[in-house]
């Protein structure tokens, strides 16, 4: 039996992860969130006995170290943050106190025996793009944003620990992330209960900013390939889609396949943080993965499938 962590449990990405996980009933698995953002009933504790779940807080050594003491975990998935553009912005202090979890839970893993640490980093750390595809080895971090530095200083974190103490990690860029049970205030999710309700989608500024969209499935199964196959030890991987979309091209394509009758809005742009262009190079993730990745009218029709999280 493995004993597997998953901080941020109650997150949209990592209680995803945590099901998949706890599906295997030869894990068990213990999923903390202090709940900031995350909703307990993302998890699927009635049906899994092997998923425990415990409101902690990652960033408090009182409250984390008693969790590793009382379970011995032998994989950490370390993917609890404060998230979202708006919120990491409007609160930088707070997300800097990510800073505080990321040395808690590699303190602890170095001295519990935990024999990998995977760590949820960002497309943000890559800022403004100066290069595309944006590569893992070669584009530089550049990013000045308190969410994109504290992501940075956690993987400088991993290097460091694993120079001095062994402990092997891996290293997920996560680029947007997209599926039924995403939190509302995240760009696809928004517009879609925008416009199943046919009220207004507002985009800031003209909406010719780019993104990539990967679906909650394919970001699951890429990275437990790494964990399964211990691929991509202490390395980095981008986790992500490689086919650009303009913001507004999302907003009209989400009104096509919902039939809606939602008017395009345009806001001021945002002051900070909304890049201009994001689009990463998945070859590894490709080679993960084995496969190509879901189209993103196919996931958006997926989601519009599954009615439990929509509105």
């Amino acid at each position: 039996m493995a004993r597997i962590l998953v901080t941020g449990g109650a997150g949209f990405v990592p209680s995803e992860l945590a099901d998949r996980l706890a599906r295997d009933p030869s894990n068990e698995v213990v999923a903390v969130d202090n709940l900031l953002t995350g909703d307990v009933g993302k998890l699927p504790l009635a049906e899994c006995p092997n998923l425990h779940f415990i409101k902690c807080d990652a960033n408090r050594f009182e409250d984390i170290s008693s969790v590793f003491y009382a379970y011995r975990f032998e994989y950490v998935f370390h993917y609890a943050a404060v998230v979202g553009v708006k919120r990491t912005t409007d609160n930088p202090v707070m997300v800097l106190r990510d800073i505080d979890g990321i040395r808690n839970v590699l303190d602890l893993s170095k001295n519990t025996g935990v024999k990998r640490v995977f760590f949820s980093s960002s497309s943000e750390v890559y800022g403004e793009p100066v290069e595309i595809p944006q590569n893992e080895r070669t584009t530089p971090l550049n990013s000045k944003l308190p969410y994109a530095i504290v992501k940075n200083i956690g993987e400088a974190f991993l290097r460091s620990y694993q120079k001095e103490y062994g402990l092997d990690y891996t290293v997920f860029r996560f680029f947007n992330t997209y599926g039924p049970k995403q939190s509302k205030d995240f760009v696809v999710s928004k517009f879609i209960r925008a416009a199943l309700k046919n009220e207004d989608i507002t985009i800031y500024g003209d909406g010719s900013q780019t993104r990539t969209f990967c679906y909650i499935d394919d970001n699951i199964e890429a990275c437990l390939n790494a964990y399964r196959r211990n691929e991509v030890v202490n390395d980095v991987v981008n986790i992500g889609s490689d086919v650009e979309i303009t913001v507004l091209e999302l907003a009209r394509l989400i009104i096509q396949l919902t039939g809606s009758a939602s008017k395009l809005v345009h806001l001021p742009p945002l002051e900070e943080g909304d890049m201009t262009r994001r689009m990463p190079d998945v070859t590894r993730m490709r080679a993960l993965l084995g496969r190509e990745m879901l189209p993103l009218s196919d996931g958006i029709k997926r989601i519009l499938e599954d009615t439990r999280y929509i509105l």
